[in-house]
Formats: structure tokens, C-alpha cells, sequence
């Protein structure tokens, strides 16, 4: 194990920590979503800028990270059931490209999964995840405003709370 891996999993076992504690983090700083750019595993560049408009569920995760793996067939279902109401799932990996493939290799997922590596965990910090770490989702507005953030494993009853406001 190297040292960045060592000084992931330890933000993370601390985040999951803290989540079970906190059950998120505030949801009244509202601020814009930061911008971003990311590639998915084909390689091709995806801009903050294609989801402009929708109500974006941004979850930050990693192939290694266990709560992380037990969320996705939850969004699946989620991006499934709103895709018709502008709701869009982004995943961003917190790992590297070939991982993030070998996993997608496995998997069929029907919404975007792009790979930011360290890049990656910069980005969730600006978008509220002080102790940096996964399973990691920021709930945008359609106007790209953050509503809430959430640390720590979600449920699909509390995405469906966060988001059904969004939707009437």
C-alpha cells in the first residue's frame, strides 16, 4: 500500500466516522457548483457544462471503497425512476482510469462515470467534503446551485427527500 492510498483510506475510515455521527454535512450554505472536466474510461472529456440545467446528483467514489460500491445499484434504480424529470447522476472516481474500467467491465451503469483521480478529491474539497474522502455526494439545483452535501453512505429514501422539492 502506498502513501497516498494509506492517506485515502484513512480520510475515508474518519469521513465514515463522521457521517454516522453527523448524517451529513449543512445543508444551508447554498453556493455554485464548481466547474469541472473529467474523462470517462473511453478517454473522451466530459464538461461540467453537458449537465447544465438538471438537477445533478454528483457522487464521488472509489472501486476499493465498499459503501461506495453499496450505493451505485441504488442510483441506478434512482436514474432509472428521474431520468424523465431532469435528474442526472455523475459519478466522479477518485481512482485511476484502469481500475474504473475493470469495475464498469463488470457492471452496466446508465449514467456518467468519469475518472478524476486526484484531481478528483481537490474537487470534492471545493464542493464541501473537508476530511476529503469517499463515498462522497453533492445535490445541485437546477439553476447549479448546492443544495446539500452528503459524507458517508446515502440512502435511496434520502435521495428521494433531497430531491423530490426539485421536482413540483
Amino acid at each position: 500500500m502506498n502513501k497516498n492510498t494509506l492517506y485515502i483510506f484513512l480520510a475515508a475510515s474518519i469521513a465514515m466516522v463522521g457521517g454516522i455521527a453527523f448524517h451529513g454535512l449543512p445543508n444551508n450554505e447554498n453556493m455554485p457548483v464548481a466547474e469541472f472536466s473529467f474523462p470517462d474510461v473511453a478517454g473522451q472529456l466530459h464538461d461540467s457544462s453537458e449537465w447544465q440545467g438538471k438537477i445533478q446528483i454528483i457522487n464521488f467514489w472509489a472501486t476499493w471503497c465498499a459503501p461506495c460500491l453499496e450505493e451505485i445499484p441504488t442510483f441506478i434504480k434512482i436514474q432509472n425512476e428521474f431520468e424523465s424529470k431532469n435528474v442526472q447522476f455523475i459519478g466522479i472516481a477518485m481512482d485511476n482510469q484502469q481500475a474504473v474500467k475493470g469495475f464498469l467491465d463488470r457492471f452496466q451503469i446508465n449514467y456518467p462515470m468519469l475518472v478524476g483521480g486526484d484531481s478528483a478529491i481537490g474537487l470534492s474539497y471545493q464542493m464541501g467534503n473537508i476530511v476529503k474522502a469517499v463515498p462522497f455526494t453533492v445535490f445541485v439545483d437546477e439553476q447549479g446551485t448546492i443544495i446539500h452535501r452528503q459524507m458517508g453512505e446515502i440512502s435511496r429514501e434520502k435521495v428521494i427527500d433531497i430531491i423530490k422539492p426539485l421536482l413540483d
